[in-house]
């Protein structure tokens, strides 16, 4: 997609663009499985569930505003880039603007922090402060994460841990051990998502000096990697029954293993554009999973 096809330089839907939708269920998904912690804990409280769910948006949307100002500065998004348009890359908007955006969505995640950290105490602002810290450092600073194949670790412990956890603790006061657990198949499958983008981009990032794990693993390492991502949060739910932690209910999410067993059959078999397909599709079997695990959690 080009400029030209896509929306007007400077329009809401430049902005709708970068702070690309798809991504979202990557943010929904833990608060989801971390609310039914908490309200398996008798401690779901509405208030801090939905403020938690806001500030992760915030943070996901801010996250993709940083990815496309700083990929663009440092080169790696050009003309021959093979996922969704970039919005500072293709001029729809300009790189002040994006840095402003950034800003804005920042300090309204924050505003929704100061609330949580009234709600549930200091944690929480230590947990605001160092994803509102991770978010930029992921392509940005003097280090980018993103750059230095650190981006897996990055999105595993703050789309999981993280965020299943903080989830939970907002509303309970503390983490249940139901949560922690809950949250490594949730940051397997967020990752997972990091892992075809990287796979996609692999060359480009590698012209670019963007050192990804996808660029050190190469495609086969990538392939392997994805599925053995996919294979640990599928092993989580059985495990916790046969611990006893959960009911029969919790076996709930094995029902998405045929969408996982066909993304990773693509994830090995396509190059570039291709898989983009896989990107989206990883995307809704995270989805799924959660939605699956939080009702498993739930009636269990």
């Amino acid at each position: 997609m080009s400029a030209a096809a896509g929306p007007a330089p400077g329009s809401l839907g430049a902005w709708v663009l970068a702070s690309r939708p798809k991504t979202l269920p990557a943010a929904l998904a833990p608060v989801l499985v971390g609310t039914a912690c908490a309200h398996a804990a008798s401690g779901f409280r509405p208030g801090p569930a939905a403020a938690a769910l806001a500030g992760a948006l915030l943070l996901q949307v801010g996250a993709n505003l940083a990815n496309d100002l700083f990929d663009c500065e440092k080169g790696a998004d050009t003309p021959e880039r093979l996922g969704p348009t970039r919005a500072v890359q293709t001029g729809l908007l300009s790189p002040s603007a994006v840095r402003a955006g950034m800003v804005v969505v920042f300090t309204l995640a924050t505003l929704v922090g100061l609330y949580l950290a009234w709600v549930a105490g200091w944690p929480v602002v230590a947990i605001g402060v160092c994803s509102i810290a991770a978010a930029v450092a992921y392509t940005g600073g003097p280090y980018p994460l993103g750059y230095h194949g650190l981006g897996d670790v990055f999105v595993f412990v703050f789309f999981g841990l993280v965020a299943v956890a903080g989830t939970a603790f907002v509303q309970v006061g503390e983490v249940p051990t139901l949560a922690w657990w809950a949250a490594v198949p949730v940051g397997c499958l967020a990752t997972a998502i990091l892992v075809v983008n990287n796979l996609r981009d692999i060359d480009t990032d590698a012209a670019a000096g963007k050192r990804t794990l996808a660029v050190r693993l190469g495609r086969r390492g990538s392939a392997v990697e994805y599925a053995a991502l996919l294979l640990a949060a599928f092993a989580v739910p059985p495990a916790l029954v046969g611990a006893g932690s959960l009911g029969a209910a919790g076996l709930l999410p094995l029902a998405a293993l045929p969408l996982a067993v066909s993304r990773t059959r693509r994830v090995a078999e396509d190059q570039g554009a291709a898989l983009n397909a896989s990107l989206a599709g990883t995307a809704r079997l995270l989805l799924v999973f959660s939605l699956l695990l939080g009702l498993g959690i739930v009636v269990a």
